[in-house]
């Protein structure tokens, strides 16, 4: 994409998570801290999946691909971040801010469709085990993925491509430690209506399809086990669903939390705290969540670890 528009502003500065010089340095850790584990974390439950043969499953597929988006996610946005808290002027390129928001906004929509994959790839074990190795072969586990990959991939040219188009004459100060669609939205001296209505098209368009998707799969799963009558079934299905839940719950929950309170002109602070739960705190903790709840990833770790010692 050429990152040409009518702009005066070549280059923008973000303004970071705080102004306030005390709470620098001690921040500054706190996100490096949260940066080694996510990218550890991640990195561990890449490599445990791909070492253990037991685990190439569809499930354990979708959520190599979930750590993996993850672990990208840290990659686009925290260093920069992190030099805002060591900086005077944390300044980035009019095309760097361009590719942040483009890769930032890729990997947020791909991800909101592998969890979407992934309570279908649930539905199936769940609701249809005997035709499950069928079902989600590997032709389909690829296909679903692309998607998710295909789509994300467009939604993100809709929001980048939108972002270009804008004029940037005065100011080139971002309120926030990202670029970010609203932010920036809010400093383009053009006529943004069109650009805002297209975004919340794009974003609406994600989220309703996804959650009706994710929404159907767990209310057929619900009635599966409302009809299973011993206590290890439903133990059985609660653990085979219950990190996906979480995962879920934590990603739309932050981000739909992030976007309502963004959306108005007096509240990009409070949005810019907000935000910090899906593009900080849930990577870090998906990789803990999906390996302290289930047993075959800690018998995959205990082994692992028994073959490094020997």
């Amino acid at each position: 994409m050429a990152m040409e528009n009518d702009s005066l502003v070549t280059e923008f500065i973000l303004v970071g998570f705080t102004d306030i010089a005390e709470l620098q340095l001690p921040l500054f850790f706190l996100f490096l801290m949260n940066y080694v584990v996510t990218v550890m974390g991640n990195l561990s439950l890449l490599n445990l999946i791909c070492l253990n043969s037991h685990l190439h499953t569809p499930m354990y597929f979708f959520i190599v691909n979930l750590s993996f988006i993850d672990l990208c996610h840290s990659f686009i946005l925290t260093p920069k971040m992190l030099m805002s808290f060591v900086s005077e002027k944390n300044i980035i390129s009019f095309a760097g801010c361009m590719s942040q928001l483009f890769f930032f906004c890729f990997f947020v929509h791909s991800e909101c469709y592998v969890l979407t994959a992934m309570a279908y790839d649930r539905y199936v074990a769940i609701c249809k085990p005997l035709l499950y190795t069928v079902t989600m072969s590997p032709e389909v586990c690829f296909l679903l993925m692309f998607s998710s990959y295909a789509m994300g991939f467009a939604g993100a040219m809709v929001h980048t491509g939108d972002m270009v188009r804008l004029s940037f004459c005065d100011s080139n100060i971002i309120n926030h430690y990202m670029c970010d669609i609203f932010p920036l939205l809010q400093l383009s001296c053009s006529n943004t209506y069109s650009k805002e209505l297209v975004d919340s098209i794009v974003v609406g368009t994600v989220v309703i399809i996804s959650s009706f998707i994710i929404f159907i799969s767990y209310a057929l799963i619900l009635s599966n086990i409302l009809h299973i009558s011993s206590n290890e079934g439903w133990s059985k299905a609660f653990s085979t669903c219950g990190s996906h839940i979480i995962t879920v719950a934590l990603f739309y929950g932050s981000g739909l939390f992030t976007h309502l309170k963004i959306s108005s002109v007096s509240s990009v602070s409070m949005g810019k705290f907000s935000s910090v739960f899906y593009t900080h705190v849930v990577p870090m903790l998906n990789p803990l969540i999906y390996s302290l709840r289930n047993k075959d990833v800690k018998h995959a770790l205990k082994k692992t670890l028994r073959r490094i010692a020997n």
